[in-house]
């Protein structure tokens, strides 16, 4: 049974939506601005590291942040569509910077206790969700000026993933890719091919004109990088649950490709830092510090 949207699109908002891409980690990050006003959103930054000489860098956050100076906007929220395993967020720089409120599904905190674990974190990593401003549930509305902004639950590649709508557009995360892309992995922990599918489905109740825009695109067969579709188009042509391709089958297919991808370039330092709404955690003089599980993931 797909859960119906708990809200109605209202497709006369229409945001305007400029995106940011990251080669380095094929990442689009984006601001999102009130049409009525000099209100916006960041969704997804990004924060650059070189992961084998540990260094960290903003050069990705510091384009988006002279962007929404030159523009005279105001930023209101930073929202993350999930826990990241392929980019660090750079939310708190941002934060720093031009201000804003940092929110994220209120299922971080089953992300955070699996990986807690997993990293062996002691008992002053806090599991509660509390390093971020706000955790939306299902459902959930908050405002960018004068538009409503609605959080929709959409499991399945991770627990806290949701998909925000915002008048006509909606921005998926990492649950859908462009339809010659296909859908996201679902065997990391927490993450289930099934409610992955069921995710999907609840995305297409949305309608067929709505705006859907990628968290990442990979330029399939050697195409130029896209990042921006419509439910109509996934509906139609995605290659992995487009016409009508059923749950039974999308879950197989999903097992069996998911058996053979290698783990993302990033995800030690990634999940170390998204967990903590971007924060880079430290050791115990005060140095920032990451770990490294050994067979843990």
């Amino acid at each position: 049974m797909i859960a119906p949207l708990p809200f109605t699109p209202d497709l006369s908002v229409k945001p305007e939506v400029e995106g940011f891409f990251d080669e380095a980690t094929n990442t689009i990050s984006y601001i999102v601005k009130d049409p009525n006003s000099d209100a916006c959103a960041i969704i997804d930054s990004v924060m650059d590291i070189d992961y084998a000489a540990g260094r960290i860098a903003y050069v990705h956050a510091d384009r988006m942040i002279a962007r929404v100076r030159e523009r005279g906007l105001k930023l209101e929220w930073l929202i993350e569509t999930h826990v990241h395993a392929d980019h660090l967020s750079a939310a708190p720089y941002i934060q720093q910077h031009l201000g804003g409120k940092i929110g994220i599904g209120a299922k971080i905190t089953v992300v955070q206790e699996t990986f807690g674990k997993i990293f062996n974190e002691g008992t002053e990593f806090q599991r509660d969700g509390s390093q971020f401003d706000r955790l939306f549930e299902d459902g959930d509305s908050y405002r960018i000026g004068t538009m409503t902004a609605y959080a929709l639950a959409t499991p399945g590649h991770t627990p806290a993933c949701m998909t925000h709508v915002i008048g006509d557009a909606a921005f998926v995360g990492d649950t859908l890719f462009m339809p010659d892309g296909g859908s996201a992995r679902a065997d990391f922990p927490g993450g289930d091919a099934g409610t992955l599918y069921d995710s999907i489905q609840r995305i297409f109740l949305l309608p067929d004109e709505t705006r859907l825009f990628m968290c990442h695109d990979y330029g399939p067969n050697g195409r130029e990088i896209r990042w921006e579709t419509t439910v109509g188009e996934e509906k139609a042509h995605n290659i992995h649950v487009g016409q009508g391709r059923t749950r039974e089958e999308f879950i197989k297919f999903r097992t069996e490709r998911d058996a053979t991808l290698s783990m993302p370039k990033l995800i030690i330092p990634s999940l170390q830092v998204n967990m903590r709404a971007g924060e880079i955690p430290k050791d115990p003089t005060g140095r920032p510090m990451l770990k490294v599980p050994v067979n843990g993931l």
